[in-house]
């Protein structure tokens, strides 16, 4: 058997031409990308790379701090606070003579009442002098 040569038909023809069209539309595209990422780089100011302002960036470390910490002051540090099962809530007191009774409630009150770091009576004052 012989085999012939088909004839070309004109649809694929225009088929190979527009896939021929489309590979060096894309290599013309790529050739292009790789000569601008050949270019010379843009040079840097070196001295404002060296500079640094310490001022700025202890404001900006703090001012991020304040921004980070400042909400965690004011979550409730007992998770058991005002129940019935809380193990905080336990109180021993005194009195001796005519003096004032003094008991641990003064301390803990903040605590298993639902109180914040910001609501103790010494770390409150501290922390909303250094959190603003």
């Amino acid at each position: 058997m012989a085999r012939h040569a088909e004839p070309r038909s004109s649809r694929r023809s225009a088929l190979l031409a527009a896939g021929l069209s489309v590979t060096a539309a894309g290599a013309a595209v790529l050739g292009a990308g790789a000569a601008a990422q050949a270019a010379a780089p843009v040079p840097l100011p070196v001295d404002s790379l060296t500079r640094t302002d310490a001022a700025a960036a202890g404001t900006g470390a703090l001012s991020g701090v304040t921004h980070g910490l400042g909400p965690l002051t004011r979550l409730q540090l007992d998770p058991l606070a005002n129940t019935g099962v809380d193990p905080l809530d336990n109180g021993l007191g005194t009195q001796i003579a005519d003096f004032k009774p003094v008991g641990t409630h003064l301390l803990t009150d903040h605590l298993t009442k639902g109180g914040a770091v910001a609501d103790l009576p010494v770390a409150g004052p501290l922390t909303q002098g250094l959190l603003g």
